[in-house]
């Protein structure tokens, strides 16, 4: 996620960190260098004049220029910024009294609406919420099919009827849902290829009938500002309330985030950064804007540990971390376990300076079997001490396992950045770790 972006941004602030003495002259260079970032990252025009322009001015100020650190100061600037252009503070999701509470979601065809309401339901459910998802996109081929699937792989409720009319469904949908304590209703509306006045009309209609607490626009994250403009439109039609970033799990460049708040004074509500249900997070300015400069996101990654960390296996990790133990067998429980928290990349982009050196490590899930051979075709020594396995070992292990030597250097390499990490996770302070989560300290 923002891969393109955390690599330019840390170039041009490396300039900034680094000096001594802020001028005017200086400062302008850089924000030039910022600006370009901005632009290539394909975020609005004028929403990064604006930036630029505010930064600058704090930048220039006598308090930074007396400061100790000015450089550093002027990395603090562009990072409240940064947040302040993401939204401030997080904007939580709004559920009213009435029973049951209703979430219309909208957007275009394509965007990973109907993906987005099965998330939300799983996410909601957590919260102690009774979910229902109605399936009111009666065009678009097999979306009623989609909705059922995904709700029957997560054990939530759908209501369909089929074809019928997408507020008739609505309608019975409410009736359905007090009937059966349902608190709340998550609507997946219709969707077009390209905005249309019949689809904005069914849309209004919904709302006017229905009175939703929330309607969430969806946008695509990697079509950049063909998601914002798709969002003025809606946003002039039928006043959403939130937005939410799907495919962000593929968008390196981040021009949509960083646009999207600022265009339609809107929140940002959610992130959807992956295929799995599991792989939503509610967004949060301050933390996103940490991990744009590279300073990771220590909350959310303890966040995701909380939900899917074994607190057993946490422990004995914690212990063995501390004798500096970490063995393969260890690296692959690791895995497992990580991968429950969103693809490892993500995951290392959450770790403070980790990130551009974790970034590249890249664990697909069926490669985990491949894996788990190459560690069986070691010998008991070999996994207590990875480091004895040079050239004539490799090749054994490679032809034990099925493998070639070139899986076998991988999984090494693969081996020693997951070192890295956990001896990064061993370093926190443990009052900010979950209940058995601590690494020892």
């Amino acid at each position: 996620m923002f891969e393109e972006l955390i690599q330019k941004f840390d170039v041009a602030l490396k300039k900034l960190r680094g000096m001594g003495k802020l001028t005017e002259k200086n400062v302008a260079d850089s924000m030039r260098d910022i600006r370009k970032v901005l632009l290539e990252a394909d975020v609005h025009y004028k929403v990064a004049k604006d930036f630029i322009q505010r930064v600058q001015e704090k930048a220039v100020g006598e308090e930074v220029i007396k400061s100790i650190s000015p450089g550093q100061q002027v990395v603090k600037i562009v990072r409240d910024e940064l947040v302040h252009l993401l939204g401030d503070a997080n904007a939580p999701l709004r559920l009213d009294n009435a029973i049951p509470s209703i979430i219309m979601v909208v957007g275009l065809q394509g965007s990973g609406k109907t993906t987005f309401v099965s998330k939300l339901a799983g996410f909601l459910r957590k919260k102690g919420h009774q979910p229902l998802m109605v399936a009111a996109d009666v065009y678009r081929p097999a979306a009623i099919n989609q909705l059922e699937t995904l709700g029957e792989a997560s054990n939530i409720p759908v209501f369909s009827m089929g074809t019928e009319k997408p507020l008739t469904i609505v309608k019975k949908a409410i009736d359905h849902a007090r009937k059966n304590s349902l608190d709340t209703l998550i609507l997946d509306t219709a969707g077009r290829l390209h905005i249309d006045e019949e689809m904005m009309m069914e849309l209004k209609d919904i709302r006017q009938s229905v009175k939703p607490s929330e309607i969430l626009f969806v946008a695509d994250s990697m079509t950049g500002q063909d998601a914002v403009r798709s969002a003025e439109v809606f946003l002039k039609e039928l006043d959403f309330t939130g937005t939410v970033l799907t495919k962000m799990d593929g968008d390196s460049k981040g021009g949509a985030a960083l646009s999207i708040r600022a265009v339609t004074e809107k929140p940002i509500k959610f992130l959807s950064t992956g295929e799995k249900m599991e792989s939503l997070e509610a967004f949060h300015p301050d933390r996103m804007a940490s991990r744009i400069l590279g300073m990771g996101d220590v909350v959310t990654l303890v966040e995701k540990a909380q939900e899917t960390m074994d607190e057993a296996k946490a422990e004995k990790l914690a212990k063995k971390l501390k004798k500096q133990t970490f063995t393969f067998e260890d690296f692959f429980d690791q895995l497992q376990q990580l991968k429950k928290m969103g693809p490892l990349e993500q995951v290392a982009g959450m770790l403070p300076g980790m990130g551009h050196q974790m970034g590249k490590m890249q664990v697909d899930e069926k490669d985990l079997g491949k894996v788990e051979a190459i560690i069986n075709s070691m010998t008991i020594e070999e996994r207590q001490k990875p480091h004895i396995i040079k050239g004539s070992r490799r090749k054994r292990i490679a032809g034990g396992s099925g493998t070639t030597v070139q899986d076998v250097n991988r999984l090494l390499k693969q081996f020693h950045m997951m070192q890295k990490m956990m001896k990064q996770m061993s370093r926190w302070d443990s009052k900010r770790m979950p209940k058995g989560f601590s690494m020892g300290m």
